[in-house]
């Protein structure tokens, strides 16, 4: 899709801090993340909605073993998974968690302070090399 970013970002005109990619699905850092180290999946093939998504398993899969990676390389107390968000291009979130389940709310509200450009390459390399 013309207008779509993260199909720029699939394509290479944008760049991102790739932790996981495989012919038909690509991970990487979210710019503006709500916890460190949370990783947006999304699939090369443009789709509005992860239900739309071709081998819908797969796509679940593949983000299953994106977060086996974040879990070695950050050790979080527990991760989600949303599907929800704005841009109009199937996407999971995958947001690791470090205070315990019983005293975090639902959804992290706001984005933790942005990190430098230096910090999300380590991550990036730290979670990709897991």
């Amino acid at each position: 899709m013309e207008d779509c970013i993260f199909c720029k970002i699939v394509a290479g005109e944008i760049p991102c801090y790739k932790v996981a990619e495989n012919n038909n699905y690509l991970a990487f850092l979210d710019v503006n993340p709500l916890t460190k180290g949370h990783v947006l999946v999304v699939p090369k093939k443009h789709a509005r909605w992860v239900h739309d998504v071709e081998n819908f398993g797969e796509y679940w899969v593949f983000a299953k073993e994106v977060e086996k990676k974040l879990e070695a390389a950050l050790q979080p107390t527990w991760t989600q998974y949303f599907t929800q968000g704005v841009v109009p291009h199937a996407h999971i979130h995958i947001i690791p968690r470090y205070t315990p389940v019983e005293s975090s709310e639902a959804y992290p509200k706001k984005p933790i302070e942005k990190l430098s450009t230096e910090e999300m390459l380590r991550l990036a390399e730290r979670i990709a090399q897991s």
